[in-house]
């Protein structure tokens, strides 16, 4: 029986590609020259944006969102968090990656599934939804359905089987 599973992750390959972009940018850019504006990655994956004032820090924001909009990740996976101050008079904001399916967005997809109207069959298995069908042709109008519905969350269709 064909079937599907919906997983919410990014392309981390896609988004290490656009972070180091960002920081080409950043080093090459005359308004960013002698600011210590920098977007750091720690252990968590996370990114950390280090600047002297506010405004530098929302445009190195700017900077990576639009980076990662051209290598094709999703902005909804991106949770950036509120400017704190830092040490030396300088600011800091943490922008977290949004990984993993939580339980309520998986009740969420299942509910967009049932409301298709369509003969398939889905059920949550751990950080995935794992959806089935008799024909290829309903999953494949599952899949538009679940990427119409807005939910937020930065989705991905893995292991598509006959």
């Amino acid at each position: 029986m064909p079937s599907f599973d919906v997983v919410s992750e990014l392309d981390m390959m896609e988004v290490e590609n656009a972070w180091n972009q960002a920081c080409k940018e950043l080093a090459q850019r005359f308004d960013f020259k002698g600011t210590s504006t920098a977007i750091e990655r720690d252990k968590a994956l996370d990114f950390v944006i280090r600047a002297n004032s506010e405004g530098r820090a929302e445009a190195a924001v700017s900077v990576l969102r639009e980076k990662l909009a051209k290598r094709g990740v999703p902005q909804e996976g991106l949770d950036p968090q509120a400017v704190e101050p830092a040490a030396g008079g300088h600011v800091r904001q943490v922008i977290k990656l949004k990984r993993g399916l939580k339980s309520e967005d998986a009740k969420k997809i299942v509910a967009v599934v049932k409301g298709t109207a369509l003969k398939v069959q889905a059920a949550i298995q751990g950080d995935a939804v794992r959806v089935t069908s008799k024909k290829r042709d309903d999953l494949q109008a599952c899949m538009q359905a679940i990427r119409t519905a807005a939910l937020g969350i930065p989705l991905l269709f893995q292991n598509f089987r006959e």
